[in-house]
C-alpha cells in the first residue's frame, strides 16, 4: 500500500486539546491513545465538518459524509439488512461500524476506533462517542483525516493480528458465467485461461446444489475433484466459491435448530437472493459449526485450496443463538476456528463479512460492493441501495478502505478489459483497473475469447505490471508516470 500524504495541511491537535469521558483506562501507544471501556467520549476542540463513515460489512458504505447534511440512506428500508447493520437500521445521525473520524476544514481530524469487535461509533456536537456491547480497548489518534487512518489500521492488525496475503492474479467465473456453470463449460474455461498469466482459477456460484446444500449438482456428474485437478494440472490454484453461514427456504429444514432465531423461535431472514429468502446459521451452536467445517473440509479435500466465502454478515446479524455472547465475537471465534481446522495453506477470501471482526483471520477481505459491467445501476436513484452492484460505488467504497492494507489484504473485486456484455466506456474501465492497481489485488472474469488483440495485450500488461505507486492525496494517486485522481468518481457517489 502507498503511503499518504494529504493534500490538507493540518493543524497540530495536542493530547491537552483532547478530553476522554467513559475511559476506565488510559494508556500510550506509539500512534495515540488507547481508552478502555464500554461507552466512551472524545471531545476535541475542533470546528468539525466532515464524518468519515464505515459501513458494517463488505457491501455497505464507507466514505466521507458532511456533518451539516443527512448521512446518505436507503430509500426503502427493508433492503437495509443486506446492505449494513441492522441494529443501526433505525440510526439517522451520523453513525458507522467500529470506527468514525471528525474533521475540520483544515484537514486537521481525530478518530475513534474499536480495537476489538461488537462496536459502533457516532458524531454529534463535535464529539465522538464509541459504544461496545461489552468493556474493549478504544484507539484514539489525531492528525490529518487520511493519516488517522491508516494508524488505525496499523493499531488494528497489532490488536487483532494480521493474515495479509496476495493470492496472485485470481480469473473468476461470475462476471461473465453467473451461475450457469458446468463441468464441460468450466473445463473450456481453464484451458483457454491458463494461456494468460494467472495464478488463480475461481469457480463462483452455480456449481452447488442449493444455499445451505453445498454439493456438487447435475452439472457436475464426477463431483468437483476432477475439475479441481484440472485446474491444478494447468499450474492455476483450484478456487471456489462458497455462502456457508446462509441457507436458502428450501433447506431451513435440514438446518432445524441451526439457525439465528428470533424470540419466538423462527429463524431470522438474513437477505433475499437467488429469488428466495435466505436465513443465517447459528455458529454458537457446536451441531452447526461442525456442519460447516465438514463441509469446508470437504472441499478442501476435493483441491480447492482458494475459497472465497461470501453472504457472511448472515452469520453476525441480530438474533437469538445458542450462545449470548456478542454476535460479532461468536462469527470471529468460529471463524478462528475453522482457520484452525483448514490450516494455513488455505487462502480465505471474505466477501459480504463482517470487516473488523475478519481482520487476523481471513487473508484477504471485499471492501466494496459487486462491480458490474455498467457505471450504475438503473435503479439506484429509486431505491438508493448503497450496496447493490455497480462499479461507481464499488470504486468509492474499496477507496475509503484502503487504509485496511496494513492489516488485511484489500479485494475491490474483479476488472473489466471485454466491450462485449460491458457498457463500461473506456475512461471508466480505466478508472476500475487503477484501483486495483493500487490495492495489489489483480483479478478478472474476462473470458479470453471474449476479448481482442489489443485487450488481451491490455491484460497481460495489467497483469504484469511492475509500476511504482504512490499516493499524492486523499483521491489522487501517481501510477508509474501517470497521474490518477478518483475524486470525480467519488463526489456525489452516494448522493
Amino acid at each position: 500500500m502507498p503511503t499518504s500524504s494529504d493534500s490538507y495541511r493540518a493543524q497540530a491537535i495536542s493530547r491537552a486539546a483532547l478530553k476522554f469521558k467513559g475511559a476506565e483506562a488510559e494508556a500510550d501507544h506509539e500512534l495515540g491513545w488507547v481508552l478502555s471501556g464500554s461507552d466512551v467520549v472524545v471531545e476535541p476542540a475542533l470546528a468539525a465538518t466532515r464524518f468519515y463513515r464505515h459501513g458494517w460489512q463488505s457491501w455497505s458504505i464507507a466514505g466521507w459524509e458532511r456533518l451539516d447534511s443527512p448521512p446518505a440512506s436507503i430509500a426503502i428500508p427493508g433492503l437495509h439488512r443486506q446492505a449494513d447493520d441492522p441494529a443501526l437500521g433505525d440510526r439517522s445521525d451520523h453513525v458507522g461500524s467500529w470506527v468514525g473520524v471528525i474533521e475540520a476544514e483544515d484537514g486537521s481530524a481525530v478518530l475513534l476506533g474499536a480495537l476489538g469487535t461488537d462496536a459502533w461509533v457516532s458524531a454529534g456536537d463535535g464529539t465522538l462517542r464509541g459504544v461496545a456491547a461489552t468493556e474493549i480497548d478504544w484507539f484514539v489518534a489525531v492528525g490529518s483525516g487520511d493519516e488517522v487512518l491508516n494508524n488505525y489500521g496499523i493499531a488494528l492488525a497489532g490488536a487483532l493480528g494480521t493474515r495479509r496475503s496476495d493470492p496472485g492474479a485470481v480469473w473468476c467465473t461470475w462476471y461473465s458465467q453467473g451461475r450457469d456453470v458446468d463441468s464441460s463449460s468450466i473445463s473450456g474455461l481453464i484451458s483457454d485461461v491458463a494461456k494468460l498469466p494467472f495464478d488463480v482459477f475461481l469457480i463462483d456460484d452455480g456449481w452447488e446444489k442449493a444455499i445451505g446444500n453445498w454439493t456438487p449438482n447435475s452439472g457436475f456428474p464426477l463431483g468437483m475433484g476432477p475439475v479441481a485437478d484440472e485446474i491444478a494440472s494447468n499450474d492455476m490454484r483450484p478456487g471456489l466459491w462458497l455462502a456457508p453461514l446462509a441457507v436458502e427456504v428450501a433447506e431451513v429444514e435440514s438446518w432445524r435448530g441451526c439457525l439465528v432465531e428470533d424470540d419466538s423461535g423462527q429463524p431470522v431472514p438474513a437477505g433475499r437472493n437467488w429469488g428466495t429468502e435466505y436465513f443465517a446459521v447459528d455458529v454458537s451452536n457446536k451441531e452447526a459449526l461442525h456442519r460447516v467445517i465438514d463441509t469446508l473440509e470437504s472441499v478442501v479435500a476435493w483441491g480447492f485450496t482458494y475459497l472465497k466465502l461470501d453472504f457472511l454478515f448472515a452469520g453476525a446479524i441480530p438474533g437469538r443463538r445458542a450462545s449470548e455472547e456478542p454476535r460479532e465475537q461468536i462469527y470471529r471465534q468460529a471463524f478462528a476456528q475453522i482457520r484452525e481446522s483448514l490450516g494455513d495453506d488455505v487462502h480465505l477470501n471474505a466477501c459480504g463479512a463482517p470487516v473488523i471482526p475478519s481482520v487476523g483471520v481471513f487473508d484477504s477481505i471485499r471492501v466494496g460492493p459487486d462491480v458490474a459491467p455498467y457505471w450504475e445501476s438503473p435503479l439506484y436513484e429509486h431505491v438508493r441501495d448503497y450496496s447493490t452492484p455497480g462499479t461507481r460505488r464499488a470504486i468509492a467504497t474499496s477507496l475509503a478502505r484502503l487504509w485496511l492494507g496494513g492489516a488485511i489484504q484489500v479485494d475491490p473485486d474483479v476488472v473489466f478489459f471485454r466491450t462485449q456484455q460491458s457498457l463500461l466506456d473506456p475512461a471508466q474501465r480505466q478508472t476500475l483497473q487503477d484501483l486495483a492497481s493500487i490495492t495489489g489485488f489483480l483479478a478478472t472474469s474476462d473470458p479470453p475469447d471474449w476479448l481482442d488483440e489489443s485487450q488481451t495485450g491490455a491484460l497481460r500488461d495489467f497483469l504484469s505490471q511492475t509500476s511504482e505507486i504512490s499516493r499524492l492525496d486523499r483521491y489522487r494517486f501517481r501510477i508509474g508516470e501517470r497521474e490518477v485522481d478518483f475524486e470525480p468518481t467519488v463526489n456525489g457517489a452516494f448522493g
